[in-house]
């Protein structure tokens, strides 16, 4: 069997919802959800969950949930301006010397985008392993705009277009390409990925995952009122019991 490496970051600092990582919805961390799953996939699959913090109290949490680490995120890559892929490469090596293995897979659990099942994760698994050209896969929704319809960018002269200038002009958005939104839930990747000196996620060869029930991320405090009413009253369309307990 592959050797996989879940990893989950979670820095202390956010600007768009201060303290998200440390706040609680429906009575469990956010950072637990997180860790709940990983914790549940590594077990079907022989995978290691390691933590990326540069916070004390982050790390307290984690623990609380059962994953302790003793690995501490650099200060360089502990900045608003620092990359996902440097963060998860360098965790990964420390892993790797750690253990003195080599991992075939690395499981990147975003903690702001937790509305994610077992099935999502091991059909992705599967979908990656079997093509054995892909470097990576990320997880995508349907995507509320289009940007061969409706989504403009300001051009050169001042003026407004569409970012995406389709082919034959598009009437309706049910006619436009077929596009999808990352949803930042969840990246699966090879490991020589992080040999390619790849900056973020997109490469020549990326496949996705499309999860088909509600799934997004937290970026703006309306994001995780939302969230929070979906899980605290039952309205998710999926049963999101896998990440409450890591069983």
């Amino acid at each position: 069997m592959e050797k996989l490496l879940i990893t989950i970051c979670a820095r202390g600092g956010s600007k768009g919802i201060p303290g998200k990582n440390t706040r609680t919805i429906g009575g469990t961390h956010l950072l637990g959800y997180s860790v709940n799953i990983a914790g549940r996939f590594a077990r079907l699959y022989n995978g290691t969950v390691a933590l990326s913090t540069d916070s004390e109290e982050i790390r307290r949490i984690a623990q609380i949930y059962g994953l302790s680490t003793d690995y501490l995120r650099p200060p360089v890559l502990s900045s608003d301006t620092a990359g996902k892929i440097d963060t998860i490469r360098d965790l990964l090596l420390f892993e790797e010397k750690k253990l003195d293995t080599e991992f075939d897979f690395i499981l990147d659990l975003d903690v702001t985008s937790p509305l994610r099942t077992i099935k999502d994760l091991s059909e992705a698994y599967e979908k990656i392993r079997l093509d054995r050209n892909a470097l990576n896969l990320f997880s995508v929704s349907k995507p509320h705009r289009n940007p061969y319809f409706n989504v403009v960018e300001k051009a050169d002269n001042g003026y407004y277009r569409l970012v995406k200038t389709p082919d034959k002009p598009v009437k309706s958005r049910q006619t436009a390409p077929v596009v999808f939104d990352l949803n930042a839930s969840f990246y699966f990747y090879r490991r020589a990925f992080f040999n390619m000196g790849f900056e973020n996620a997109y490469t020549p060869k990326s496949m996705i995952y499309l999860v088909n029930h509600f799934c997004f991320d937290l970026d703006e405090p309306i994001d995780f009122l939302f969230m929070e009413y979906l899980i605290e009253n039952s309205r998710l369309d999926f049963d999101f019991s896998e990440s409450l307990t890591s069983g």
